[in-house]
């Protein structure tokens, strides 16, 4: 029992690392932040924030993972079981963003990337897969809609998806979805449905083969 309020606090103390590690990051960008600014914003000792997270990447990751599990992100929505799968997919193409953020930020996992270059590198291949995760959410929901090819249809809504979030960033327009958005609904409104494939071919090649 002794020990409890130690666990406690060490415990808290990793929150607020995290916690500080998101802000930092978001506004100076991963580079420019060192350790020891996140220490003194969190506020921690520097030891106690190398018991936490040995290395910088060590931190990276984690905040990244935290921001899954805790901030806003085109994940969840892409997951929300009370929306349609319509309504999850042009939700991509609305800046997410925190409820007192005046300025945009984009998306934590392209900035990631961008700062961790190297294909092989532990962020760099974290962010890729949460990239290809949201891939992979898409293509399903386009399945449920019936789209007769749901791959290439949902490479081309997440490449207009990330290029909300990289420009939305830059010109610090929270509203910059709009303009993707009107060509996704294209996209959607005349992408072909399975039930609509080769209907016209049918009645013929039934005349065909009744002929033979």
């Amino acid at each position: 029992m002794s020990d409890e309020p130690g666990r406690r606090a060490g415990r808290g103390g990793r929150e607020r690392i995290l916690a500080a590690a998101i802000t930092l990051f978001a506004e100076r960008g991963i580079t420019a932040t060192t350790m020891e600014d996140i220490a003194a914003e969190a506020p921690v000792s520097k030891r106690t924030l190398y018991v936490h997270f040995p290395n910088k990447e060590d931190l990276v990751l984690a905040q990244l993972a935290h921001l899954l599990q805790a901030g806003p992100t085109l994940l969840k929505t892409l997951t929300r079981t009370d929306l349609p799968p319509r309504d999850r997919i042009m939700a991509m193409f609305s800046v997410v963003q925190g409820p007192d953020d005046e300025t945009v930020r984009g998306c934590p996992f392209i900035r990631a990337a961008v700062e961790h270059p190297g294909p092989d590198d532990r962020v760099h291949v974290f962010a890729r897969e949460q990239k290809l995760l949201m891939l992979a959410l898409v293509i399903d929901l386009l399945k449920e809609l019936d789209v007769d090819e749901p791959e290439p249809l949902a490479e081309q809504l997440v490449t207009l998806s990330d290029g909300v979030a990289s420009r939305a960033m830059v010109l610090n327009d929270p509203d910059y979805g709009r303009f993707a958005r009107a060509a996704a609904e294209t996209l959607l409104d005349h992408a072909p449905r399975k039930t609509e494939v080769g209907t016209d071919d049918r009645p013929e090649t039934g005349v065909a083969q009744a002929g033979k």
